[in-house]
């Protein structure tokens, strides 16, 4: 697949996550922001189903996504909107849930999307509340979740935009 997603450490507590689409700003915000587009790309690794999508898109709206997986497993994630600027920028909070267990504090997670030509390019940047916690959610393998979920969002854009 031609559009990767890369990985990155800007300094101790940052994730730094890029990737390029190929379709306009607008559909990638779309396929950002809507929770009926939502549920169909972000259900990370293959096994994983995305159970709960509210989301209220606004500055001080609330979120709260649900995923469930293989042998019962289940994750949830839940946040506030600080900054929505359609259809560049997006700025949250975000705490995971996992079963009983509740990650190590609040994340805030950046969204920004650029567009080149007739492709956008995805920058999100996690920051986390501690070192501690940006290399635990390293080694989680998170990674590969957010990789599956962007390779069907780049399939699902091309399908769209093709026909746009």
């Amino acid at each position: 697949m031609s559009n990767q997603l890369n990985v990155t450490t800007r300094n101790d507590r940052e994730i730094v996550l890029t990737r390029t689409f190929d379709a306009p700003r607008t559909l990638v915000w779309e396929a950002m922001s809507r929770p009926e587009i939502l549920k169909q790309w972000l259900f990370g690794p293959p096994g994983w189903a995305m159970t709960l999508c509210e989301d209220d898109l606004r500055v001080g709206g609330k979120f709260r996504w649900g995923w469930s997986g293989p042998d019962g497993a289940e994750i949830a994630m839940h946040g506030v909107y600080r900054e929505v600027t359609p259809p560049e920028r997006m700025v949250r909070t975000e705490t995971f849930d996992f079963g009983c267990d509740v990650q190590s504090g609040e994340q805030i997670g950046t969204l920004v999307l650029t567009e080149n030509g007739a492709k956008t390019n995805l920058t999100l940047t996690v920051l986390y509340p501690s070192k501690e916690a940006r290399d635990g959610a390293l080694a989680s393998g998170m990674e590969k979740g957010v990789g599956a979920g962007y390779d069907r969002l780049d399939e699902m854009l091309t399908t769209r935009a093709a026909s746009n």
